[in-house]
């Protein structure tokens, strides 16, 4: 959620994180490029970063009703570019240098890419969904918001992961980079933002649920499962003949099951806007055939797309902020009403803040 001028949480420090994190991304791409030289890593680098901004919005656009703020955005895509890549490209060379020393190089791979790289790696993504969780509760509210934060975690991880892939690719020659694009580039652009995806659902599930114990457990499940799918994936890597398989039968299905999840608490989320604005209407402030608007993406999408046609870009602005407000409004009750709570003379002005806000914007529209 978005808050844009309203009555703010506490400040929180981001000096020190900022600079660890830009550290933390040279050091890779130092390492990177090292491996590669020079060249190859330049290719490897334009090839990774040209589709990124797609998938982005792709994954964006799942985050209808509650947009979040594009500054933590840009950190948790940024997070899984440095700070988790760093640490997996540490801690996963010195477990590989343990088992290739005790189980010779051949088998030491294996072992390495299906059990231990999925571990570090989730972990070093899921660390930054944590930090979300615990320090963002104005912000992380579900499930469709550990969705959006894992794939931007789990992008910014891929892209520098991509690099390394790519510039490989390159160095061994055209016909060997052309598979390589096809296979990450086309067909599995969503691995690591679906691996992660399934700790965002967890940790959603503990904010949305009214049982902490049992919304932990799904969110240890979710971190296992997202392991599990790591090592699944890996694994098909490094036998011949089973990537299209496991694509077809575990990934895919998976992929879809995301969305299927998505698009449940997407109506949840509708339905909290319902719950928590009826007051709205029943005051006159908001008319009730604008509420049901309100509260279906549907009928949203209609509504921004009817703006334009009429009004142009200013009533369409103006119409997007309509609903900003009034989801922003109703979650910010709805989190009051959980005791998730800012205190409640804060809580009280954010709500009269918003509250005049949607007025004024109702009186722009003549609803």
């Amino acid at each position: 959620m978005e808050t844009g001028t309203l009555v703010q949480a506490p400040p929180r420090p981001h000096g020190v994180l900022t600079w660890g994190a830009a550290l933390c991304g040279f050091m890779s791409l130092l390492m990177i490029a090292y491996d590669l030289g020079p060249a190859a890593f330049a290719l490897g680098m334009a090839i990774a970063v040209v589709p990124v901004p797609v998938y982005v919005v792709l994954a964006l656009w799942l985050d209808r009703f509650e947009p979040e703020p594009a500054r933590t955005l840009a950190q948790t895509f940024a997070w899984g570019a440095t700070v988790a890549v760093f640490l997996s490209l540490l801690v996963n060379g010195l477990l590989q240098g343990l088992l290739d020393g005790a189980w010779g190089v051949e088998v030491g791979d294996v072992i390495g890419s299906v059990f231990t790289a999925p571990i570090v790696e989730e972990l070093a993504k899921g660390f930054a969904l944590l930090l979300l969780f615990s320090e963002l509760r104005d912000e992380f509210d579900g499930v469709v918001d550990g969705v959006v934060y894992a794939s931007m975690v789990g992008l910014g991880f891929a892209m520098i992961e991509n690099v390394q892939y790519y510039g490989q690719a390159v160095a061994e020659g055209t016909e060997s980079s052309v598979l390589t694009f096809v296979l990450r580039g086309l067909m599995a652009p969503f691995a690591h933002p679906l691996f992660t995806s399934m700790f965002g659902i967890g940790l959603g599930m503990v904010r949305e649920g009214h049982h902490r114990a049992r919304g932990w457990v799904a969110a240890a499940l979710g971190l296992s499962l997202a392991m599990g799918l790591h090592a699944l994936w890996n694994l098909s890597a490094s036998f011949e003949g089973w990537f299209m398989v496991l694509y077809g039968l575990v990934m895919v299905p998976a992929f879809f099951g995301v969305l299927l999840v998505v698009g449940t608490s997407l109506r949840r989320e509708g339905r909290i806007i319902r719950e928590h604005l009826e007051h709205l209407v029943a005051s006159g402030t908001l008319p009730a055939g604008e509420l049901e608007c309100l509260c279906r993406v549907r009928a949203r999408l209609a509504a921004s797309a009817g703006a334009l046609r009429r009004g142009g870009l200013v009533r369409w602005q103006t119409r997007r902020e309509l609903h900003r407000l009034a989801s922003e409004l109703a979650f910010h009750r709805w989190r009051t009403a959980r005791g998730l709570s800012l205190g409640p003379e804060a809580d009280a002005a954010r709500e009269s803040e918003y509250t005049a806000r949607l007025v004024e914007v109702c009186r722009k529209l003549d609803l």
